[in-house]
């Protein structure tokens, strides 16, 4: 069974897409991630007084930082820019974030911390492992990806409150976690398992087609390919 017939079919209004190409999950992945980002607003050592446009910044960090990233160093428009549910969506989470850190008489909740990270991180390695493997990556190019994707949203966010980004601080684990997950996924592939759905973005070439009264390669007289 291929990639296309296990994808979900794509749902959207606009520049607004919902699902499609595993669109779906990654929103929800990213939504999550801005949460995550938010949250540490109240947070003791990332507490430095935010303001409700600092939270909501913080929260786009936190949900498309790590995408953006993985993006931009394979050399793809990131689909954040492109799909702005993205973006709506980590705003809204943003919010949320800020109302549950600045409730009264509620406290940050490492709990809940902790648990949207649990969700988060291994399906933004494994998009990461997958989108190397897309672009043609050796194994360790595809596990640098695996690694960026999940957490370099975090790392900018505890650069911009003054604190060690928690990839350097001892006793942390999702580095070596979203480590493994992408070792796993990219073991899978080459096993020859089917992928679930292709990575949102992937870039689609569009067929070639010859210049009317040219002859050769289409094309091949301009030195690039017309658009369909």
């Amino acid at each position: 069974m291929s990639a296309a017939q296990l994808a979900i079919g794509t749902v959207g209004l606009g520049s607004f897409e919902l699902t499609g190409g595993g669109t779906f999950i990654n929103l929800v992945a990213a939504t999550t991630n801005a949460l995550n980002g938010a949250l540490p607003a109240r947070r003791p050592d990332h507490y430095k007084n935010f303001t409700v446009v600092g939270i909501l910044l913080m929260a786009l960090l936190g949900g498309i930082g790590g995408g953006v990233s993985r993006d931009v160093m394979v050399g793809r428009v990131p689909a954040a820019l492109t799909n702005s549910s993205y973006v709506v969506l980590c705003l809204i989470a943003g919010y949320i974030g800020h109302r549950l850190a600045y409730s009264e008489g509620q406290l940050f909740r490492e709990g809940l911390f902790q648990f949207v990270t649990s969700f988060a991180l291994p399906w933004y390695a494994v998009v990461g492992a997958q989108t190397g493997a897309d672009v043609g990556l050796p194994v360790v190019g595809s596990l640098v990806l695996a690694v960026v994707g999940p957490t370099a949203g975090r790392f900018l966010i505890d650069v911009s409150c003054g604190v060690p980004p928690k990839q350097f601080v001892r006793g942390e684990w999702f580095v070596a976690v979203a480590a493994l997950t992408g070792a796993v996924w990219t073991a899978l592939d080459q096993a020859g398992l089917p992928r679930a759905a292709r990575v949102p973005g992937r870039l689609h070439r569009p067929p070639h087609r010859a210049v009317p009264g040219l002859g050769g390669t289409p094309g091949h007289q301009t030195g690039r390919c017309l658009p369909p």
